[in-house]
């Protein structure tokens, strides 16, 4: 049966969260920290919460997931964590050698209250830590946020450790994304250098957690971005911030840390996103487009145009990361969809709301926080069908009720592969995710159609 169970009848709920539509903190903040090179995540708290953040990445990106713990026992959750992280930070320098140990906290250390900047400091005091090395943190307790905001606070970690601002300007322009896949932070890489841009980004997850098989172990993956890099953006000449919930307190960090001016744009997901996006990159840079890029953005208006029939006039429901969404709803309007809802767990606020809201119309449902559930989003979908759904592999049991196609864009996807090898973003992005859309579509015509109507050529 599923989740036939779901009432249609919506009533209000504010304390009980069914089936959220979110993962915790520390898995975002461990997905942040593993787009620096030789940086290795650490997780303050027990092993089975590691094992968690751990799991969750492993099986979204079929990749071996580097990450240390403090391990609490019953007297650590009691008396503290300090001398369990004393002791790792001890191990980890000795057995794994990192550079960087970027330290995320769990709800255990939260509640018992551990101060990680006493901690580190007494590490360094107690000559624990290296020359050269360094041992950062964030505070992601799970109890509140999602893993978006884990990873927005770990990013805003890099740059107050890292990024230095020395007076002297340099002609890199900073890019900063939001929570996406290794797959989009290489396209975003590839419209930058097509454009021949100077550019430092960071977090950068490809070849880390998407890197190709050579046959060797690889503890630190030749991905990421290093920690010189992160030290020059503290100069770069201007700040491009790609996502909003996930990216805006890092990018306001930077622009009142080191004076770097920011522009705050959204994910470029589609194409009116994507050309927002270049003409940034072109404006700043003094650069003009390149041929090859007008190629790419004209492939992708070409299909649409050539199979606008399909998409236009389906109706959609989304669900997933705020900054992913924003660009996804942007992506349906451009292609003529009609969106009904946009849930997410993330508490990504009521400006994000009212953007989303502005974008689409009043007739679109919008709802994040604790209360914008898998079983809400159900229940709405149910009183207003749509054709289309957009989300993680969670989405599938409703799909499946609803017998509709599902579009799997969120985190996480445990169920299929390609979302860590082809991207959403960017206009070869979009080319990609209106094919996986016209083919979901079009897979449904043929299997509903009758036979008389049943054709070869659609």
């Amino acid at each position: 049966m599923l989740l036939r169970h779901t009432p249609k009848e919506i009533s209000e709920r504010k304390a009980l969260t069914i089936n959220p539509a979110k993962t915790c903190q520390p898995v975002g903040a461990m997905y942040a920290a593993l787009g620096i090179h030789r940086c290795l995540p650490h997780s303050h708290g027990s092993q089975g919460c590691c094992a968690y953040h751990r799991s969750a990445l492993t099986r979204h990106y079929a990749e071996p997931i580097m990450a240390s713990t403090s391990s609490f026992t019953e007297g650590a959750s009691v008396f503290g964590g300090q001398s369990n992280m004393l002791e790792s930070i001890q191990n980890i320098f000795a057995l794994y050698d990192p550079d960087i140990i970027a330290v995320n906290t769990t709800c255990l250390s939260e509640v018992i209250g551990d101060d990680l900047k006493q901690i580190i400091n007494r590490a360094m005091g107690d000559n624990k830590i290296p020359p050269g090395k360094t041992v950062m943190y964030a505070s992601t307790p799970s109890f509140k946020g999602s893993h978006v905001t884990g990873y927005a606070n770990m990013l805003s970690a890099i740059v107050q450790n890292f990024a230095v601002a020395t007076g002297t300007r340099n002609d890199a322009i900073t890019i900063l994304p939001s929570f996406i896949e290794p797959s989009d932070m290489s396209e975003i890489k590839h419209i930058a250098e097509e454009m021949g841009i100077k550019y430092i980004m960071y977090p950068d997850t490809s070849d880390v957690v998407n890197a190709p098989m050579d046959g060797k172990f690889h503890m630190y993956p030749k991905g990421g971005t290093t920690k010189e890099l992160i030290r020059q953006s503290g100069d770069s000449r201007r700040a491009i911030a790609l996502g909003r919930v996930g990216v805006f307190p890092a990018a306001q960090l930077l622009d009142t840390k080191c004076k770097v001016k920011t522009d705050i744009l959204d994910l470029p997901i589609g194409i009116t996103a994507t050309d927002t996006f270049v003409d940034t990159l072109r404006k700043i840079a003094g650069v003009t487009v390149p041929e090859s890029i007008n190629d790419e953005r004209g492939r992708l208006v070409d299909v649409l145009c050539d199979k606008a029939q399909y998409v236009y006039g389906k109706k959609v429901s989304l669900m997933g990361d705020p900054d992913t969404l924003f660009g996804l709803a942007q992506f349906c309007k451009d292609a003529g969809m009609q969106v009904l809802h946009v849930v997410t767990g993330t508490p990504a606020g009521a400006k994000w709301d009212r953007r989303v809201k502005e974008l689409l119309g009043d007739g679109t449902i919008v709802k994040s926080g604790a209360q914008a559930d898998l079983f809400y989003l159900h229940q709405l979908m149910q009183n207003d069908k749509p054709d289309l759904l957009f989300g993680n592999t969670y989405c599938k049991y409703i799909a499946r009720d609803m017998d509709i196609p599902l579009i799997r864009t969120a985190f996480p996807i445990y169920d299929r592969m390609g979302h860590s090898y082809f991207p959403i973003t960017g206009y070869r992005g979009g080319l990609h995710l209106l094919i996986k859309v016209l083919d979901a579509f079009m897979d449904r015509q043929d299997r509903d159609a009758p036979e008389e109507k049943f054709e070869l050529v659609m």
